[in-house]
């Protein structure tokens, strides 16, 4: 019964919604699959970030979502105050215990172009090839037809016409400006779209004439995504950072507005300090607009930041959920050359 429940649920999301793609409530601390043009505009020369997510975990391992990516900014001594980032990324989602899995690899390439002789103000560009496969495990999925009096045994008489796995190539484009005013302070906006050749991911061949099918199967509807943020001082010893997002998939949309508080524990007034040692604490919270109250905290270290937040499920689906939502953990490290010149650039 409980494999006929997960099951249930698989479906209801991944075709009531239309295949919207796997995401984070900490979309902050996931730039690689927000927009590529984040690629590589940080203040260091490497960045490695990983977060894993576990939806519903009332529901045993009804969606797992883990995401890993490095990505740097390349030939730093000839660009001045412009970057060229390079990165790479991967992304596992499971869902119903595994009977469906989705695994994505990632290389992406973004230019980001100096608008002032300080380098505060910068306009960019990136792009995104992904690597995709879908693989159905049957042996987790209980059908009508194996039902007998002494419960799920019977074969099941399911086939998939296209196979139970599929993979394909997608591409993905971004744009993102990012300003300062003195450079400490720090504002974005940032566009993407992902899907942009709409690659077929179904595994039935269908003549159906219903929106996202065509004569091969499924086609996977482009992600738009806008999100806006920004970070400020507001006294000597805490800062605001403020983000918001908005995407949009087939019918589908998210919105998620929120921020965070920080606390420096032990920066001294010496001049000749310069922040390497700093321990930061952020307190927040997001909100997913009729979905989800989201708190957040997070441990800023040595250029580590682990960062933990939790979804308060106060949808139509807090019943089924019984008011679960959603554990999610992320780990932000930025390499900073000890000769490096900060740059204000948004801050995830």
């Amino acid at each position: 019964m409980k494999k006929l429940i997960v099951f249930t649920l698989v479906i209801f999301v991944s075709v009531l919604v239309k295949a919207q793609d796997p995401h984070f409530s900490q979309f902050f601390a996931s730039p690689m699959t927000l927009n590529p043009a984040f690629t590589g505009k940080f203040n260091g020369d490497v960045r490695l970030i990983a977060n894993y997510r576990n939806q519903w975990p009332s529901i045993p391992n009804a969606y797992i979502t883990e995401a890993a990516s490095a990505d740097f900014s390349i030939l730093r001594s000839k660009m001045g105050n412009n970057v060229l980032g390079l990165g790479v990324s991967g992304l596992s989602d499971q869902s119903g215990n595994g009977a469906l899995k989705l695994n994505f690899g990632s290389l992406s390439l973004a230019y980001h172009k100096a608008l002032d002789e300080n380098g505060y103000s910068t306009i960019g560009a990136g792009f995104q090839g992904t690597y995709s496969s879908t693989v159905i495990d049957q042996s987790k999925l209980t059908f009508e037809d194996q039902l007998s009096s002494t419960g799920f045994t019977l074969p099941t008489g399911e086939t998939f016409s296209n196979g139970t796995s599929k993979s394909y190539w997608d591409v993905a484009a971004g744009i993102l400006y990012s300003g300062s005013t003195d450079g400490v302070n720090n504002f974005y906006a940032a566009v993407s779209m992902f899907h942009i050749n709409e690659p077929n991911t179904g595994f039935y061949v269908s003549n159906s004439a219903s929106p996202g099918f065509s004569a091969s199967g499924w086609k996977l509807k482009p992600r738009t995504n806008v999100n806006v943020g920004g970070s400020t001082p507001i006294s000597q010893t805490l800062n605001l950072s403020l983000a918001g997002m908005f995407q949009i998939q087939n019918n589908s949309t998210e919105t998620v507005l929120g921020g965070a508080l920080s606390t420096n524990l032990n920066r001294s007034d010496d001049v000749s300090d310069d922040g390497s040692n700093d321990v930061n604490v952020y307190l927040g919270s997001w909100v997913r607009l009729n979905d989800a109250i989201i708190p957040y905290a997070a441990l800023e270290f040595s250029g580590l930041r682990i960062g933990a937040s939790y979804d308060v499920n106060i949808s139509k689906l807090n019943k089924a959920t019984m008011g679960q939502g959603g554990v999610e953990l992320s780990l932000i490290y930025i390499h900073q050359p000890a000769s490096a010149s900060p740059i204000p650039c948004p801050k995830f």
